[in-house]
């Protein structure tokens, strides 16, 4: 009897997916936040009869076979790119994203990663900075008696020095896309790292198309259903359920056979 190996796969997988939905809800308020789903394949399949196979010498062939399968297994999480929603925050280094773009970031260890989150800040030198520290790229430095910064929806920011009515450009962000967004690897804190999956980075400014634009004094708000996932919650919950009664049934009916006299 293969129950007892196939239910399990089938609780194993609906762990999984409790780990993912639970993951999405922890982070319902992460801004920039995108919400993920599992995905599932079926196991081999045990061919006890072919289906096609020949049952006479007249050509006659079996029109069905018989195929036991066994089991599930994750094949992976799917990162769901959508976008978030938009909150006002009036920050002036609070910066979000409305389209596909990234913000790149230069990591400590010389690599660049990706963020979707804007909730950006300036350090002891004027340089802007994710709320870790790490410098965004391309890297821009604010002068010391800055009053006021300004960033356009296409990426150019200018800053009032001093008593200056007119403001002074002083760099221009620029935002990365991927063909395979799904296909970076997560890596916390809000950051994403390219992979072969993801393909490389194409860096280009916020205006340009299929790229997006910046909103200054946004954030983006994570993309995350709590409705949809509390329902997919209780699917999860209730499929575990059942993988577990399979257990519980092919144990009974296992002892049930040993008791035969």
């Amino acid at each position: 009897m293969k129950a007892l190996g196939i239910a399990a796969t089938g609780m194993m997988a609906q762990q999984t997916n409790v780990d993912v939905i639970s993951n999405n809800i922890a982070n319902a308020s992460t801004t920039g936040f995108k919400s993920a789903r599992a995905s599932f394949q079926d196991l081999l399949y045990e061919n006890i009869e072919r289906e096609g196979a020949p049952t006479s010498d007249q050509g006659t062939y079996l029109p069905v076979g018989i195929d036991v399968g066994l089991g599930v297994r994750t094949a992976g999480t799917v990162r769901l790119n959508t976008q978030g929603g938009l909150t006002q925050t009036e920050n002036q280094t609070d910066l979000a994203i409305e389209g596909r773009g990234y913000f790149v970031v230069n990591m400590p260890d010389g690599n660049a990663a990706y963020t979707r989150d804007g909730s950006l800040r300036l350090n002891a030198e004027g340089q802007i900075v994710t709320q870790q520290g790490y410098e965004v790229n391309p890297g821009i430095v604010v002068p010391q008696d800055t009053t006021r910064v300004e960033i356009g929806e296409t990426g150019i920011v200018s800053a009032y020095v001093g008593n200056d009515a007119i403001p002074v450009e002083i760099g221009q962000l620029t935002l990365a896309t991927f063909i395979n967004d799904a296909g970076m690897r997560p890596l916390g804190n809000n950051l994403l790292a390219a992979t072969v999956a993801s393909g490389d980075p194409t860096q280009a400014n916020p205006g340009d198309p299929a790229v997006g634009i910046l909103r200054q004094g946004y954030l983006e708000t994570s993309n995350v259903n709590i409705i949809q996932q509390i329902t997919d919650l209780i699917s999860a919950q209730r499929a575990y359920e059942m993988n577990s009664k399979s257990i519980e049934t092919a144990d009974q009916m296992m002892s049930t056979a040993n008791q035969i006299r």
